[in-house]
């Protein structure tokens, strides 16, 4: 089990000073390095399983670089096997960030990741080093290249409010209530939203508490398209077979190294099933048969399966990332072109 690792201290220079000189990213003394838009970010990004990480460390090393995670289940503590979190070893060749910050239980937000990232950004921008801002979470990439919608302090008592709502309305067979709710509200956010998607409902729901505006209208307004940095978008695809092939020996490798050991470490931790981050795949999957109401074969069949379908959603995703280069990892060539070209290319 990687052991989770406190602090994103960025450890030694790992380059030779050659490659370092080479691959000297823009460093800039001014304090408005994300304001003036010069700080580069490669963004290393694709469906779960299709190599991100491997292809992230390798750029790394190639071209001085620094990795921050952007993917939303890595940033617990206790959680390794089922997140595919990078090894120890693999975190010693490069500087990793954003991995291991927060405990199980802790309220994190895609708000507070972007904030987060872009802090640690900038001191590797000052380091001149290249970011890479790598994982499969497209909304904490989207809040650290864009930012997010401004809406206010969350009210926590509204949002428990919707959430105790949603649980009666599943008691009562009705779980797309709150869905249709949002509908009469705001149908634009209701077409983009799955009925199923109670969180995201939630979230909309809350935005037009907030703001008093629909929060389809409000996205409008924002346009999610400038973004202050100077930034290559890489998606990562090997194919929709190789990376179904890919998910079920991922799945079965998770099982087998002991994920059912790794969550019932975390519930004895007093961390239970009902929280967020154990709401992940994987995690989800594992607490029914933790409780006794689940065969672990089920349990894997279920957590594969849902794989799959999160690898269609991310995709989906990606599709609608306007500049997004697609390029398949089996073939390195072009991506390691691609970095080149955008190196000597500049701000």
């Amino acid at each position: 089990m990687v052991l989770p690792r406190e602090g994103n201290s960025p450890g030694p220079r790992f380059k030779p000073a050659a490659v370092a000189q080479k691959y000297a990213w823009r460093s800039m003394t001014s304090t408005d390095e994300i304001a003036a838009g010069r700080i580069a970010v490669v963004v290393v990004t694709g469906p779960t399983a299709s190599g991100k990480s491997e292809l992230a460390l390798e750029l790394a090393e190639r071209f001085d670089g620094e990795i921050v995670n952007a993917d939303s289940m890595q940033i617990y503590r206790y959680m390794d096997i089922g997140t595919a979190k990078p090894s120890l070893e693999e975190r010693a060749r490069v500087p990793h960030h954003l991995f291991d910050t927060v405990l199980p239980d802790a309220d994190y937000s895609a708000g507070r990741f972007g904030e987060e990232a872009r802090s640690v950004a900038e001191e590797i921008h000052r380091r001149g080093r290249l970011v890479l801002l790598t994982g499969g979470t497209g909304l904490y990439i989207r809040a650290f290249l864009h930012g997010l919608i401004a809406t206010g302090p969350a009210d926590a008592e509204f949002r428990e409010a919707l959430e105790q709502e949603h649980a009666e309305a599943l008691a009562a067979g009705d779980s797309n209530r709150l869905h249709r709710r949002l509908a009469e509200v705001d149908q634009s956010a209701a077409e983009r939203i799955h009925p199923h998607d109670a969180r995201r409902t939630i979230r909309a729901l809350e935005i037009i508490e907030q703001s008093g505006r629909p929060a389809s209208q409000i996205r409008r307004d924002h346009g999610f398209s400038r973004s202050p940095f100077n930034s290559l978008h890489l998606a990562i695809d090997p194919g929709v077979d190789i990376v179904s092939e890919r998910i079920e020996t991922r799945c079965q490798e998770m099982i087998d190294a002991g994920l059912l050991r790794e969550v019932r470490a975390l519930r004895n931790r007093g961390y239970g099933a009902e929280l967020r981050s154990m709401q992940g795949i994987g995690y989800r999957h594992m607490n029914p048969v933790v409780d006794g109401v689940e065969t672990l074969l089920g349990a894997g069949v279920a957590m594969t399966a849902d794989t799959r379908r999160f690898a269609r959603r991310q995709r989906t995703w990606l599709r609608k990332v306007s500049g997004a280069i697609w390029l398949d990892p089996r073939r390195p060539s072009p991506i390691f072109e691609a970095v080149e070209k955008f190196s000597e290319e500049g701000p």
